[in-house]
């Protein structure tokens, strides 16, 4: 196996949208099962967190489009200052008439504090259905933010489901490599023995292989540790762990997870029924074309109650008796009515409601884009799966064979007859099909998760299998 592939494969997992990096100490260690790994890295997740705000606007919308149903527009203004007061010189004119005096002063001696608070409100009685539909344009809405935060929660699901395996991964590679290093020690053991005993089938060519065979060795142990190393940083990264804690997966073993590849019929129907990014394009056309409605019922006149009240008072200014004559400092008043209103530029109307068709048909049109690449990534995830589960099987039964291969080797070196060509040959095989097995069973699972990702179904369902 090419650890610099491994390698490659590993780094795809620094893709992850997740919050900034937080080094950490190594002191206190946590097991996580791979349940509360994807749920503690969700939490963590800067992406998923910027998705989850887009739907609280999406609610917050809704909220506004359905305020609009009850006093959409209410008014009230106030101002406030000082005045003078009047004096009138007419003698026996009350104060309720200063109106008839022609002569009436302002009494600059006499200071008073005016205010004035005026109310306006507008209540829609008859709209022809634009405010309804734009509450239900803003409600499909909102579903098509909470299906596109479910389809971005469902991509990093399956991305800490790779990194889980990853460390997984590792640790098996790093734990193969022990023994292999412990299988070489033994060979190194038995050629020096017969050196030491001048063994007529002892070459000197063959201490040479070995360790040339043990340099490349070393190299590839290096490259393994390294990518360990790696995948340690990206656990802290991607759980954004504490100063002093360090998080390991509960199990030790890599082995794959209990799946049964069904027709793909089952996938694609699922994929078509559930991915979230369909059902996100379907609320959509929903919204548009409630959106189209509203729009369209814009061109009509709109039928509304409107509600006016005014109140000024200043101590020093008297209020007049006479209905048709109105002290603006000193009143009060108030009133209720029907009106319409109408906007007569027909034209900026039609243009509207034409954009608003145009969006709705390249909606519908995204929509079967959309159908398309959910079908063919189904396609594709299926295929590989099917490729990866036949890899792993097939490489399960070459390994048995090279196990059987060296344990041939060996039982002809203990009865002096080995090869040694044959025994690293043997031993370099059995290494590199231990390392393809485990590689390919990392490969299997994270294959069937992409098919289950793909088909819309989460992939904690195959961890809930088991």
């Amino acid at each position: 196996m090419s650890f610099k592939v491994f390698l490659s494969r590993s780094a795809t997992i620094t893709l992850l949208c997740l919050s900034a990096l937080q080094p950490a100490l190594s002191q206190d260690t946590l097991t996580v099962n791979l349940q509360e790994f994807i749920e503690k890295g969700i939490s963590a997740s800067g992406q998923v967190a910027y998705e989850r705000g887009a739907t609280d606007l999406a609610e917050n919308h809704v909220d506004m489009a359905k305020a609009q149903r009850l006093l959409p527009n209410i008014n009230l203004n106030s101002q406030h200052g000082v005045v003078p007061g009047v004096i009138s010189q007419v003698p026996g004119l009350s104060e309720g008439q200063y109106y008839l005096d022609p002569n009436l002063e302002n009494d600059w001696e006499d200071w008073a504090v005016f205010t004035r608070a005026e109310l306006n409100a507008v209540q829609p009685i008859y709209t022809w259905g634009a405010i309804n539909s734009a509450v239900k344009a803003a409600e499909e809405g909102a579903k098509a933010a909470e299906f596109q935060f479910e389809a971005v929660n469902a991509e990093a699901e399956f991305q800490l489901f790779e990194l889980y395996y990853s460390y997984l991964l590792a640790i098996e590679i790093t734990r193969i490599l022990d023994d292999a290093n412990s299988q070489l020690e033994k060979v190194e053991e038995t050629l020096q023995e017969m050196r030491e005993e001048g063994n007529s089938d002892f070459e000197e060519a063959d201490i040479f292989k070995l360790d040339i065979f043990k340099t490349e060795f070393q190299t590839q142990r290096v490259e393994v540790q390294q990518s360990l190393d790696f995948v340690k940083r990206m656990w802290n990264y991607a759980l954004q762990s504490a100063q002093g804690v360090t998080y390991v997966p509960e199990e030790q073993f890599l082995d794959p997870l209990p799946y049964v590849i069904e027709e793909y019929s089952f996938y694609e129907n699922s994929a078509v029924q559930s991915r979230s990014e369909l059902r996100g394009v379907e609320a959509g056309i929903e919204a548009l074309k409630s959106s189209v409605d509203a729009t369209k019922a814009q061109q009509y006149p709109l039928l509304f109650l409107g509600i006016n009240g005014s109140f000024a008072h200043t101590p020093n200014r008297p209020r007049q008796t006479n209905p048709f004559i109105i002290n603006n400092t000193n009143y009060a008043s108030a009133g209720v009515g029907f009106g319409i209103r109408q906007n007569l530029n027909f034209q900026s109307l039609r243009n509207r409601v034409e954009r608003t068709e145009i969006e709705y048909q390249r909606v519908n049109d995204l929509h079967k884009a959309v159908t398309d690449g959910i079908v063919l990534e189904t396609n594709e995830k299926y295929r590989e799966a099917v490729i990866a589960d036949s890899k792993l099987n097939q490489t399960e039964e070459a390994l048995k064979i090279a196990r059987n291969w060296v344990r041939n080797e060996q039982l002809n070196y203990d009865l002096g007859f080995g090869d040694v060509e044959n025994l690293l040959d043997a031993v370099q095989k059995e290494l590199e099909l231990r390392l393809n097995v485990k590689q390919n069973t990392f490969d299997v699972n994270k294959k069937v998760a992409a098919l289950y990702k793909a088909s819309g179904i989460s992939v904690l369902q195959l961890y809930t299998n088991e």
